[in-house]
């Protein structure tokens, strides 16, 4: 009977989940400012239901939207009547996630994960699935991993964070993954960075120095009830869940809900937008449970938040053209982050503050924890520059964490030798 059960819960969550069918991701590079204004006039336009995946900035910088099939005609005859000029980057996106299904029934057909060594780092997981990981890694190893839930989600999941210690009272470094519920490999990367930590403490020095100074603190899943919606209904799901009043639209952009030019340019007031800023900075409990974990904590040195996709390593800020006091060494150590990033697979990323590499963004997590002293604050963007965007192939989740913990590793080195 419980088979039966479980057969039919999988049958309802596979049919219940938003079809993208026909959809296509068109990139788009403006010649201009005017042509820029543009393409930014579209997210006023509802009923062309576009979703910016990269959105508008600056001239000769690519602007990704997902196009539903219902607009698809309409947006290129208006792209092409004012000449901008566009590419097909996505050219049905429904055939990716097909092939992202696939490859998880058979990542989960060959797993065996009743230890974390014999657990899939190489395909996409659910949110109960990570749990059990997070408890299985803890059992294997009291002395070092403890689990400390600091809060819950709107819909009252747990926010789950590990601890990788070896001594009371330490400073400490923060890591988290998927506060953007459909970056997918971000969450995978956390995993794979989880079973780096065990392994390697006790054998590669430079970990074991670490851990042997301040503490290691990785929240895998920061935004739950998004990512169990892009599991079981909208795949592209990037926000929380929680209601707004007044508004049929769910949802607030977590990584604009942070208290740091809250409410200011590069967020949207908006409830129907993806980067809703939420109805008061920290309204959002996955939002408020890390601020109240940072202030009680009180000894955080350095702070990274983990999204996808463009390749990118970001420092404050993003609400304000201000250089923070630090520029010149966030600066030079984020080059050697991507340095050491690159030199396994040669992936080029490039780096700087938020607002001058990227765009201008309010209310975003690293600005919050540079302005609350801690100095190394930075966001990662991950693979890819955009061929897959966010429906990135499980065959580069490992490539992807690989690489990216060699560049954490120098943040997280030269944060440990500046503790004081």
């Amino acid at each position: 009977m419980k088979g039966v059960l479980a057969l039919l819960a999988l049958v309802a969550s596979v049919t219940s989940m938003e079809n993208y069918s026909g959809q296509q991701v068109l990139r788009i590079l403006p010649a201009n400012d005017k042509e820029v204004n543009l393409v930014q006039e579209l997210e006023n336009h509802a009923d062309l239901q576009l979703d910016f995946w990269r959105e508008p900035s600056k001239p000769e910088r690519f602007i990704d939207i997902r196009v539903p099939f219902f607009s698809l005609q309409d947006v290129k005859v208006y792209l092409e009547f004012h000449n901008i000029q566009y590419s097909i980057m996505i050219q049905d996106l429904q055939e990716l996630f097909d092939e992202e299904r696939r490859d998880m029934k058979i990542g989960r057909a060959m797993e065996n994960a009743r230890s974390t060594d014999t657990f899939n780092y190489a395909t996409y997981h659910t949110f109960d699935e990570i749990n059990n990981f997070i408890d299985t890694l803890v059992a294997e190893n009291p002395s070092l991993v403890s689990k400390i839930q600091i809060g819950r989600s709107y819909e009252g999941r747990p926010l789950n964070v590990l601890k990788f210690s070896t001594g009371a009272n330490r400073p400490a470094f923060w890591i988290d993954t998927g506060i953007h519920s459909r970056e997918w490999v971000t969450q995978a990367s956390g995993l794979w960075f989880a079973k780096k930590i065990t392994k390697d403490y006790g054998h590669d020095p430079s970990l074991t120095a670490t851990l042997n100074k301040m503490d290691i603190i990785l929240e895998i899943v920061t935004n739950p009830d998004g990512f169990v919606y892009t599991h079981t209904t909208n795949r592209m799901w990037r926000k929380t869940r929680s209601p707004n009043s007044g508004s049929s639209c769910v949802g607030t952009d977590p990584n604009r809900n942070w208290d740091a030019g809250f409410g200011g340019a590069g967020a949207s007031s908006n409830p129907c937008s993806e980067t809703y800023r939420g109805r008061a900075a920290h309204s959002e409990p996955e939002v408020k449970a890390i601020v109240d974990f940072v202030k009680s904590h009180g000894n955080i040195k350095g702070f990274v938040s983990i999204h996808s996709y463009s390749q990118m390593l970001l420092y404050p800020y993003g609400y304000t053209t201000t250089r923070t006091p630090d520029n010149a060494e966030l600066d030079s150590v984020a080059r050697a982050a991507i340095g050491a990033l690159s030199s396994l697979y040669g992936t080029k990323y490039t780096y700087g503050s938020i607002i001058t590499t990227i765009y201008q963004a309010s209310g975003g997590t690293i600005d919050w924890t540079y302005n609350q002293g801690i100095k190394y604050s930075y966001t990662f963007e991950l693979r890819d520059t955009g061929r897959y965007g966010f429906a990135l192939p499980a065959n580069q989740i490992i490539p992807t964490a690989e690489e990216t913990w060699l560049a954490l590793t120098k943040l997280i080195e030269h944060t440990r030798d500046n503790l004081y």
